[in-house]
């Protein structure tokens, strides 16, 4: 794995299999491996291998996120974005606490890739080029699932420059709750080959397999303000904007983990992800009609017009405006 490299989770649980295989191979590879807990996770939390920060300790850094980010969420994995950042870091990777590294996993990951270059496609149901199997990815508006995916043969192969990269997970893949509920699993996929997503061209990725470099750390910010099941996605779309501005493409791989999921209520993430079921469609149009700047001393100011656009039209709460400034603030 490359030096400078950071591997951040949130968890609320007590050291277990997965945080233990990521522990042991960030200490063989050379990687800082950082867990952020919450407020349910275990007080005497300690792990080999692994720099824990409590969420006293997390008050105590010198960021004003830390001290602003609301209890009980998700959203406080920024805080470990920022810890990786101050410490370095040249490249952050972040996955879950149900997640298991493969041995490629560990492999040395390169910005520019040999991709098929997919760009002004709209939607796009990247799940369709890995599998034989009718899946889609979660925050895939479900309204598109008809529209029809011209096949991979169709589009180049160029050397594109991807700073944010999602590697897929298999055996229990990122769905939503209607995949879940309808639909058989486990599921694993079937090709290997790497595709780039440019300019206006849109498919949600998540936080579960996901690599950042440095260039596009600030487009790692999740927001709190709105669905725990919405948060990574959303996060996704304003990132894919913004990178259109940058010529810059969002990566996708094959699975370098594979998922035994943690405990969920199907019907509770159902209804946690309705939000994304009525509006992802109208976020993407929303933000494709916005006016942003080329460049990268730009990011925390489209940040900033993206997330305004978002709270206009009620999917994000108001009250992210503080946290957000905080969060560009603080990686200044």
């Amino acid at each position: 794995m490359d030096k400078n490299t950071a591997i951040i989770i949130t968890s609320i649980s007590a050291p277990n299999a997965v945080m233990k295989s990521f522990a042991e191979g960030s200490k063989q590879h050379g990687a800082e491996f950082i867990v952020i807990g919450d407020t349910k996770t275990p007080a005497d939390f300690q792990l080999d291998g692994c720099n824990y920060y409590s969420v006293e300790q997390q008050r105590a850094l010198p960021f004003a996120f830390a001290k602003a980010c609301p209890e009980r969420h998700y959203s406080r994995k920024n805080i470990g974005y920022l810890i990786a950042a101050k410490n370095g870091a040249e490249q952050i990777i972040e996955s879950d606490d149900d997640n298991y590294p493969r041995e490629n996993f560990w492999n040395n990951r390169s910005r520019k890739q040999q991709a098929y270059d997919i760009s002004n496609e709209g939607w796009l149901n990247v799940y369709a080029h890995y599998s034989k199997g009718y899946i889609w990815p979660r925050g895939y508006p479900l309204e598109q699932l008809h529209k029809v995916v011209m096949p991979l043969e169709s589009f180049d192969v160029k050397e594109l420059d991807c700073p944010i990269q999602q590697g897929l997970a298999d055996e229990n893949p990122d769905i939503d709750a209607v995949f879940r509920l309808t639909q058989a699993l486990p599921h694993s996929f079937d090709y290997k080959h790497k595709i780039g997503l440019g300019n206006k061209t849109w498919c949600p990725y998540n936080s579960q397999n996901t690599t950042h470099y440095k260039e596009a750390f600030p487009l790692l910010y999740l927001p709190s303000y709105c669905s725990f099941r919405m948060t990574d996605i959303w996060r996704s779309f304003v990132a894919q904007r913004i990178a259109w501005e940058n010529n810059w493409h969002i990566l996708f791989e094959e699975a370098t983990v594979w998922q035994e999921r943690n405990e969920h209520n199907l019907l509770r993430d159902f209804e946690d992800e309705i939000p994304g079921y009525l509006n992802n469609a109208k976020i993407a149009t929303t933000l494709e009609k916005l006016e942003l700047k080329k460049g990268t001393a730009h990011l925390g100011e489209n940040l900033i017009t993206c997330y305004k656009a978002l709270i206009d039209i009620n999917v994000i709460g108001s009250q992210e405006m503080p946290l957000l400034e905080a969060w560009i603030s603080d990686l200044g």
